[in-house]
C-alpha cells in the first residue's frame, strides 16, 4: 500500500492506496476508504487516483485514449476544482488563447485556455471530474 499525505487549500490529508485488481482499487483518505473504479487500468503506480483522490475522495480522474500517445505539450489545471464543461475533442484544431475546458473552483467558473495552436490529442478529463492543481487537462501538439 502506497501511502501519501498533501496539502490543499491548508487542510492535510493522509491517502493510502491499495493494489489495483483491475480497474477497482481502495483508497484510505484521513482514515476512510473508498471503493474507486478506473475509467482505465493504470499503466504505473496509480497516478490517476492520487490526483483525485483528496479532492473528491471516490472521484478518479479519467485519461482519453491519445492519438500519438497524447504527444504534445499538457494543459494543466491552474487550481483544485470541478470540471463544469469540456469545450474541445480530440483531433480538434485549436488557435491560441481558444477555451479548452471551465474549472469551477471557489464557486467561480475559470476557463482553461490553450497556450499556443495547434491539435487536441488527448483529453484527460470529462465534464464532473475534480481535479488537482497541476492535474492534466488536455494535450495540445
Amino acid at each position: 500500500m502506497k501511502e501519501y499525505k498533501f496539502k490543499i487549500n491548508g487542510k492535510e490529508y493522509a491517502v493510502a492506496i491499495g493494489q489495483a485488481e483491475g480497474k477497482n482499487l481502495t483508497v484510505n483518505v484521513n482514515g476512510s476508504d473508498y471503493q474507486v473504479e478506473l475509467e482505465n487500468a493504470p499503466v504505473a503506480a496509480p497516478a490517476a487516483p492520487v490526483a483525485a483522490a483528496p479532492a473528491a475522495a471516490a472521484a478518479p480522474a479519467p485519461a482519453a485514449a491519445a492519438a500519438p500517445a497524447g504527444a504534445g505539450e499538457k494543459v494543466n489545471s491552474p487550481l483544485p476544482g470541478v470540471i463544469v464543461e469540456v469545450c474541445v475533442k480530440e483531433g480538434q484544431a485549436v488557435k491560441a488563447g481558444q477555451k479548452l475546458a471551465v474549472l469551477e473552483a471557489m464557486k467561480m467558473e475559470n476557463e482553461i485556455p490553450a497556450p499556443k495552436d495547434g491539435t487536441v490529442t488527448a483529453i484527460h478529463v470529462s465534464k464532473g471530474d475534480s481535479i488537482l492543481e497541476g492535474a492534466p487537462v488536455v494535450t495540445i501538439a
